[in-house]
């Protein structure tokens, strides 16, 4: 028998970690070639991962829950044959299943020159969806790379102390920067002073924890539910939200729905507000290109995306989910609502593709008949704004000088404060409500 030593692969651009959610197999199974073996989540996908070689498993390295580097030995299997073999070439990854804050499928293109451009503050780096932060200069005697590998702890402290991840030489195995590279290099004589500019006056201490009963039951929180938790915590502690609601009178709009259900029916498409909704949001992005874009915090700058791809808030049995109508600007109404029925039930078998989440330009979070009075959404940062629609009510409403039963939905809004200003928000937010109010400019003005 040889034993093979099967490192964790590289299972996407940038990813440097991977956190094992699943194990499909035990110590002694016997596994066929391309088996799987492991679920394994990162920060912007779940994939499964196969056998590289027929064996049996004699050695499992690491239990669920824990966060493993790659290049890490993952497990070991026992192969037929005499001697050892060398460590396996990394596998590919096989069907990778839903994600929090997905993965770049190409990286951003910075505005252009004498766009807008906005100020913000940190270093998030890798860590924000959709983008990478154009590769800065290197200075004399400065260590440079543009993709560094650092756990989410180092990234964390790399930004309370103010350090540029790219300028910091790793000690740790396969490149990684460790906690104490960026120490090192925070309390070293080259730290850049903008880059201590920008940090925080002191870090946020952890919360003391919770008084024990016995009664209690501790779940642990992993997988999706962990990067939910981290990233929400994110964009709630790094975007200045400011929130802004609205009355919205469809009536005009269910009119147009009913009229376009049977067309749709004949053409197999479940024809649901939400189409008309994207595409509303789309034409009122165009006319306000400074709401479709992302904030790059390393280069101090925003993104302002030339594309249209936006993202839609799903909820699933393992947490919520955002996939993307990548170029929705190009669709018909009837192709948005097929590709809203994909995405949608990818999600609901946990069988989301990585090309489909991550990267979106601008977020709508529907909360259907759940919708309740009003619920501002949390923005799906790096992005600077997000839209959340709620469910559809049978309320008076003024029209001309008379009181009439309208069909009332309220629409959220919630901007990045520090990028959109309280009247450039208001603004849009009335724009997508004309939309939706007159939804006959959606046929007459789609592009």
């Amino acid at each position: 028998m040889s034993k093979l030593e099967f490192k964790l692969p590289d299972i996407g651009e940038g990813v440097a970690e991977g956190e094992i959610v699943n194990w499909l197999v035990q110590e002694g199974d016997a596994v066929a070639e391309n088996q799987e073996m492991v679920e394994v989540m990162t920060d912007k996908a779940t994939v499964t991962i196969g056998a590289p070689k027929a064996g049996k498993v004699s050695e499992r390295r690491f239990k669920v829950g824990d966060t493993v580097p790659v290049g890490e030995i993952l497990v070991v299997l026992e192969l037929e044959g005499g001697g050892d073999a060398p460590a396996a070439a990394p596998a590919s990854a096989q069907a990778p299943a839903p994600a929090q804050a997905p993965a770049p499928t190409k990286p951003a293109q910075p505005a252009p020159s004498g766009g807008p451009v906005a100020s913000a503050v940190g270093d998030i780096r890798e860590n924000l969806p959709g983008m990478s932060a154009p590769a800065a200069a290197p200075r004399a005697n400065d260590y440079f790379v543009d993709k560094p590998h650092a756990a989410p702890a180092t990234r964390k402290l790399a930004r309370e102390l103010g350090v540029d991840l790219r300028q910091v030489a790793p000690s740790g195995s396969s490149g990684r920067v460790t906690r104490e590279d960026v120490e090192r290099h925070a309390s070293g004589p080259a730290r850049p002073a903008a880059a201590a500019a920008t940090a925080p006056a002191a870090a946020l201490a952890p919360a003391p924890p919770p008084k024990a009963s016995p009664a209690d039951e501790r779940v642990p929180i992993r997988g999706l539910r962990k990067r939910i938790f981290e990233n929400m915590a994110r964009s709630k502690h790094t975007a200045a939200h400011f929130n802004y609601v609205e009355e919205c009178d469809v009536g005009r709009l269910i009119e147009l729905r009913d009229r376009s259900k049977p067309h749709a029916e004949k053409a197999g498409v479940k024809l649901t507000f939400l189409p008309f909704i994207v595409k509303a949001a789309v034409a009122a992005l165009k006319r306000h290109p400074r709401l479709n874009a992302v904030v790059d915090e390393q280069a101090m700058e925003l993104v302002l995306r030339k594309t249209y791809d936006i993202g839609i808030a799903m909820a699933t049995e393992a947490g919520l989910i955002v996939p993307v109508v990548r170029g929705a600007d190009s669709m018909s109404i009837l192709d948005v609502a097929r590709e809203i029925d994909r995405l949608a039930a990818a999600a609901r078998e946990g069988k989301s593709a990585r090309e489909d989440l991550g990267g979106s330009s601008f977020t709508v979070s529907s909360l259907g008949k759940l919708g309740g009075l009003m619920a501002p959404p949390i923005i799906n940062y790096p992005e600077v704004g997000i839209m959340g629609i709620h469910a559809i009510k049978r309320k008076p409403v003024v029209r001309g000088n008379e009181i009439a039963i309208g069909d009332v939905m309220l629409l959220t809004f919630s901007f990045d404060h520090r990028i959109i200003d309280g009247d450039v928000g208001a603004i849009f937010a009335q724009e997508i409500v004309s939309y939706l109010e007159n939804p006959d400019r959606l046929l007459v003005e789609m592009s």
